[in-house]
């Protein structure tokens, strides 16, 4: 059963962030239709079959479908199993490889570990397309192919960039969007959630609708999360990422590196707040009433008590203060043994254990080194390339975050 809801604090709740909406007056009524019939919408998200690794970039899609959730409509979690035969050409310039049954078993799997630390497992329909799809033969799969030219299909950027590169474009690539197309027809979605990459599927999803008698579905694409970098989107390849399944320090410490604006686009992203909740934390910090340390505070842990613990999340807090605001030294600090005797050479120097451990590269240390930021046991280092060269327990400390136990023995 559906709870009561201020309709208009809904749409604007589900919709914050997004980078598109076809059409905002649809989905409006589409609300409204659904709060005065108690009936809910079914909301649909389709996900590529292979094996995911999130990184919060990954769960702007996840975290709308949440909060749809929130409000008491049908989340349909759909994993393209039959389309992963052909794979996802969007974006590509080759013809992508097809997955094995089992591939895909095994990665759908791994999906609803990870998207379940944010979806309610007991109110998520999760859906394979080979369902429907698996039963169609020859001729639907004909009849599904007829209702769209080559023409049409060349209107794709990546099919026409390919086509006028003279790339090969295997006709099967044609059936993609089609079949994801089809697959809001068998669920009779009334909204579907995707990538801004997504809009020619999405829409494909509104024509086989309306050709199939049935209501058009509400599109919501959704933009690119930048990474703690603020400039590139989020990547692993570029280190600027946050992963669903990192430790809850450096969850919690890579929240609290970004900066104040964009800790804002976290929240309005990845975040949890309605929007009413949004716009008076920004009233909040415009005021100055909430200072940024705050609040950012806060969105760190909300992040890692919800990929790990409320506990997880209440103890990184503590240590974070008692490490940088009251100059202490954290708990269970990462511990290096170095066996003199059997040492390879330069495992033992300073480099070879802060990078990448502590920093990204040996510039960034020498940087550090010069500015007096890198300290063993309390004394400043200044050369970037010394050996730890005697027996002892030294706590290298690089930056303000930056902590690794070093014990050198003969």
């Amino acid at each position: 059963m559906q709870k009561k809801i201020d309709l208009e604090e809904a749409f604007e709740t589900v919709k914050m962030g997004a980078t598109e909406i076809l059409l905002e007056k649809e989905l409006k009524e589409k609300l409204e239709s659904s709060a005065k019939n108690g009936k809910p919408l079914k909301i649909k998200a389709g996900f590529d079959p292979t094996a995911p690794d999130l990184h919060l970039g990954h769960t702007v899609v996840i975290n709308r479908l949440a909060k749809f959730q929130k409000l008491g409509h049908e989340i349909y979690f759909l994993i393209g199993d039959f389309t992963g035969m052909i794979g996802d050409p969007t974006g590509k310039s080759e013809t992508r490889k097809a997955l094995t049954a089992e591939e895909v078993a095994v990665n759908a799997e791994t999906y609803k570990a990870q998207v379940f630390k944010i979806l309610d497992p007991e109110r998520t329909k999760v859906v394979f397309n080979s369902q429907w799809l698996g039963k169609m033969n020859a001729a639907d799969m004909i009849r599904l192919a007829a209702t769209h030219t080559v023409a049409r299909m060349l209107e794709r950027d990546d099919f026409a960039k390919r086509y006028k590169e003279g790339l090969p474009i295997s006709i099967h690539e044609f059936l993609y969007p089609l079949l994801q197309g089809y697959d809001s027809v068998a669920l009779h979605a009334d909204v579907e959630l995707g990538g801004t990459d997504q809009k020619f599927n999405l829409l494909m999803g509104r024509e086989l609708q309306r050709l199939n008698g049935q209501t058009p579905q509400s599109i919501i694409m959704n933009p690119l999360l930048e990474g703690t970098d603020g400039v590139n989107k989020m990547s692993k390849s570029l280190g600027n990422y946050i992963a669903i399944n990192d430790a809850p320090r450096d969850m919690f410490g890579k929240v609290m590196r970004i900066s104040d604006e964009l800790m804002l686009r976290y929240y309005e992203l990845v975040g949890m707040l309605s929007f009413s909740e949004f716009e008076s934390l920004k009233a909040e910090l415009k005021s100055g009433k909430l200072h940024p340390k705050s609040a950012k505070v806060g969105l760190a842990k909300q992040i890692v008590a919800r990929f790990h613990s409320s506990a997880a999340a209440d103890h990184e807090a503590e240590q974070f203060e008692k490490v940088f605001a009251k100059g202490g030294v954290p708990e269970n600090i990462e511990e290096r043994v170095i066996q003199l005797a059997s040492c390879p050479p330069g495992a033992n120097s300073l480099s070879a254990l802060a990078v990448p451990a502590l920093v990204e590269s040996n510039s960034q240390l020498r940087r550090l080194c010069e500015q007096g930021a890198v300290s063993i046991n309390g004394e400043k280092v200044s050369d970037s390339k010394m050996s730890f060269a005697a027996p002892g327990e030294f706590l290298l400390k690089v930056g303000k975050r930056g902590f690794l136990k070093v014990v050198v023995k003969k």
